[in-house]
């Protein structure tokens, strides 16, 4: 790989898993040196430095963050989040996990069209969905409904879910159309 603006590249593979990865996921999927990230690592830090956005580091892992000087307006907007109405966003995510869960957040961002990463925390800290490993590789996540969300529905399996077995095969359908951009969705 051509190590020009390797930084760019890093910065868009931790935006785009929105959680921590490390140097040697990163020089595997840029097909570089472990000390051709770790410089870039340095450069995008550098360059994020006056920018709402910052390079985290924990232990050998790496992500994007809020800047801290950001921390008043991120507060405001991260209240607003999880106000006791659960929003659009929040309702679409609830409702794909339901139907199609267990399933992966690239599975998820691919039908809503946009990063949920934000929206599966909110929905864990409420405590509607969990995270667990994805029984096929372990470096990754699955999310499913929480027997709290059971409760909270009425619903005693999933399979009392209102058209729970339509529009299982309308999502179904749709994956089946887009077969190729879900099997990319399976290699991340």
């Amino acid at each position: 790989m051509k190590t020009d603006n390797i930084d760019k590249y890093i910065e868009s593979l931790l935006f785009l898993k929105g959680e921590p990865m490390s140097v040697k996921q990163l020089a595997d999927i840029l097909d570089a040196k472990e000390k051709e990230i770790e410089s870039g690592l340095e450069i995008l830090q550098e360059k994020l430095s006056e920018r709402g956005i910052t390079l985290i580091k924990k232990e050998n892992q790496f992500s994007l963050a809020t800047s801290p000087d950001s921390s008043e307006f991120c507060k405001k907007l991260v209240s607003e989040e999880f106000n006791p109405e659960l929003t659009k966003a929040s309702l679409e995510v609830l409702s794909i996990i339901l139907y199609r869960g267990p399933i992966s957040r690239p599975k998820v961002d691919y039908i809503r069209g946009v990063n949920s990463t934000f929206t599966l925390r909110n929905l864990m800290i409420r405590g509607l969905v969990e995270r667990i490993i994805h029984p096929k590789d372990s470096r990754s996540f699955l999310y499913k409904p929480t027997l709290q969300l059971f409760q909270h529905l009425g619903v005693s399996k999933i399979e009392d879910l209102p058209e729970y077995g339509n529009l299982d095969k309308k999502i179904e359908n749709f994956i089946n159309e887009n077969q190729e951009t879900v099997n990319n969705l399976n290699n991340i």
